[in-house]
C-alpha cells in the first residue's frame, strides 16, 4: 500500500480511538510576488534538523481523579512509511524520529507507522 493510502487508512482508523489527524503537507512555494511561503507545522527552513509529521493532531482522554469526567486532548503524532520501512536513515528520516522523540518526552503520544497496526497500538495504549 502506498504511503498515501495507508495515511487516509490511518486516519480513519484513528477516529476509532478518539483521535483525530490531520494531514500535514510540508513544503514551500513562490507566490506571484516572489516569495517565498514555507508551508506545514513547523517548517522554517530547508534544512531544519526537526521535521514535522505527516499527521498531527490529539487523542482524547479521561484524565485521574482531580480532574474526573474532563477530557483532554493529547499531542499526537504519526510519521507515515511504507510497509517493509525498518528504521530511520538519512538527515531527513532522523529530523523526523527527533520531532517525534519531542513530541513523546513533552508527554504526547507519536509513532512511525508503516501499517494501521501501529497506530491502532499507539492508541490502544492510552485507552488501557
Amino acid at each position: 500500500m502506498a504511503e498515501t493510502a495507508l495515511s487516509s487508512h490511518i486516519q480513519i482508523e484513528a477516529g476509532n480511538f478518539g483521535s483525530t489527524l490531520l494531514r500535514n503537507n510540508n513544503g514551500a512555494a513562490y507566490d506571484t510576488t516572489g516569495r517565498l511561503i514555507r508551508y506545514g507545522l513547523g517548517h522554517i527552513a530547508p534544512n531544519s534538523t526537526l521535521r514535522s509529521s505527516d499527521l498531527i493532531g490529539w487523542t482524547c482522554v479521561v484524565v485521574t481523579p482531580e480532574m474526573v469526567g474532563k477530557t483532554v486532548a493529547i499531542f499526537t503524532a504519526v510519521e507515515v512509511k511504507k510497509p517493509g520501512w525498518t528504521k530511520p536513515s538519512g538527515e531527513r528520516e532522523l529530523a523526523q524520529e527527533k520531532f517525534l522523540n519531542l513530541v513523546r518526552h513533552s508527554g504526547g503520544l507519536s509513532t512511525f507507522a508503516k501499517s494501521v497496526k501501529c497506530v491502532a497500538d499507539l492508541l490502544n495504549f492510552i485507552k488501557r
